[in-house]
């Protein structure tokens, strides 16, 4: 699936404002729902991670893979919700990705066995995957030229409010359980409510679907030309000549190539040099460690002696950061350039986890009998908080943009394809040895996060290009 970035905007100089931007602005929010899924259940799990190693009783290993289910979903959502779309309409695969949202979160809620569990996490996480492809090409493609980038940072915006909303709702759940995560609420464990309330965002991203209009591209694409014309003067307004539009649209469907992985190959190393360098942005951003702070952030407060009160506020405290990090992002991308930005983070997320680190290092006891001195217990607080600041407003955002520009129009499509498969495996991997990792050296995981934090400044310093500035017709 492609979107209509790359077509040239028609006529000339800056687009005047469209005489429904509000419209335009409710239907980017309403496709950008897929994003707060995406976050909301990519986090969720967080507040369970303790509660379901006691109700089924498993060790690390097997609940890094339970944790890590939704990325297999994820992996195959992303890689089939281009093709899907294509075939079927922006509009029905956001449904299919409701539908499959709503039946995780009923079977994740009421699981009878581990394997089930796993089960629905890997149904939830092939709903992420399609939203995670869909969400931003349907706002690519209905955005007017002028208003596009901001109104495509609507689902990274969407995915940090979900993820802050995902605490806020755990942490509430367990104030409600006395701050039992097993505690008893009207039948239920506080853990399977909390998995279960995803079930109304899901009902809310399902409803809006029906209400906004199918993407222009994809009505051209199947011949319904007056109906994509009639949602292009809602996108667009009256000031443009939609007749032009709608074949300039067609024109550039007719000329494109759907790139395949056979156009990635060449050199020596497989891949071009700069899918390999898409590659290794993807894999950066997960191997310094983030998502273990999204999926195991109250667990790991509570492996170091904090009360599980506590350590949910403070998993919120994060999501809210987060946000605060990616609305400086959102400002600042443009303004400074995608490799300064990514430099600056890189910079501040080594520093920080290698305060973490050495904060750890002076864990003691085992069990339940573990406490961390007042001093260092701070500075990790201070810490990670500050690792997700410099992770929100550099590398949270910058790859997604730079992944978005730095493809040849040639090979776009197949490199971001490979690059997003690259990522799920990538987060995959941190996901699934992180509990192993902790059990075996708290601080010794917090080593490793630092050293890929420092060895991805020279990758961007010596590989990453700079896009800022350029057309995506520049990037050969």
């Amino acid at each position: 699936m492609t979107s209509t970035a790359n077509a040239p905007a028609s006529g000339s100089g800056r687009e005047a404002r469209p005489d429904h931007l509000g419209h335009v602005v409710f239907i980017a929010a309403a496709a950008a729902m897929g994003g707060f899924l995406f976050g909301y259940d990519s986090s969720v799990i967080n507040g369970a991670v303790v509660a379901i190693r006691e109700r089924f009783d498993v060790g690390s290993a097997a609940l890094a893979q339970v944790i890590a289910a939704a990325l297999i979903g994820c992996a195959f959502g992303a890689a089939t919700a281009g093709r899907i779309a294509d075939r079927i309409g922006r509009i029905r695969c956001m449904q299919i990705a409701a539908l499959l949202f709503t039946a995780s979160a009923i079977g994740s809620a009421l699981p009878f066995a581990l394997w089930d569990l796993a089960m629905w996490r890997v149904i939830g996480g092939f709903g992420i995957g399609m939203a995670s492809v869909i969400g931003p090409a349907y706002i690519a493609e209905v955005s007017p030229a002028a208003y596009r980038g901001r109104l495509a940072s609507f689902q990274q915006a969407a995915i940090v409010i979900g993820i802050a909303v995902s605490q806020l709702v755990n942490w509430a759940i367990l104030n409600i359980a006395d701050g039992d995560q097993r505690g008893e609420i009207a039948g239920l464990e506080a853990w399977q409510w909390m998995l279960g309330i995803m079930v109304i965002p899901a009902v809310i991203y399902g409803l809006m679907s029906f209400v906004i209009p199918e993407s222009p591209r994809y009505l051209i694409s199947v011949g319904r030309t007056e109906q994509a014309k009639k949602v292009l003067r809602e996108v667009e307004g009256s000031k443009i000549d939609i007749d032009a539009r709608a074949a300039e649209i067609d024109r550039a469907m007719r000329s494109e190539r759907k790139s395949t992985f056979k156009d990635l190959l060449g050199g020596r190393f497989g891949f071009l040099r700069i899918v390999w360098i898409g590659i290794g942005l993807s894999v950066f951003q997960q191997l310094v460690g983030i998502n273990v702070i999204f999926y195991y952030s109250s667990s790991l407060w509570q492996s170091v002696g904090i009360d599980p009160s506590s350590s949910f506020f403070y998993s919120f405290t994060t999501s809210i950061i987060n946000i605060v990090g990616t609305v400086i992002a959102m400002v600042l991308v443009d303004r400074l350039g995608r490799k300064p930005l990514a430099l600056i983070g890189s910079a501040g997320m080594a520093l920080s986890l290698g305060l973490c680190a050495w904060a750890f290092s002076y864990k003691e006891g085992s069990g339940d009998n573990i406490t961390i001195p007042d001093t260092q217990g701070t500075v990790a607080l201070i810490a990670a908080h500050s690792f997700v600041l410099f992770f929100a407003l550099s590398w949270g955002v910058v790859v997604w943009v730079l992944l978005g520009e730095m493809f040849p129009n040639r090979i776009r499509a197949a490199a971001l394809g490979v690059a997003a498969a690259a990522q799920w495996i990538a987060n995959w991997v941190i996901t699934v040895t992180f509990p192993t990792l902790s059990d075996w050296n708290l601080s010794g995981a917090y080593v490793i996060y630092t050293f890929f934090a420092l060895l991805s400044i020279p990758f961007i310093l010596k590989w990453v290009p700079e896009t800022k500035g350029k057309a995506l017709e520049e990037m050969g």
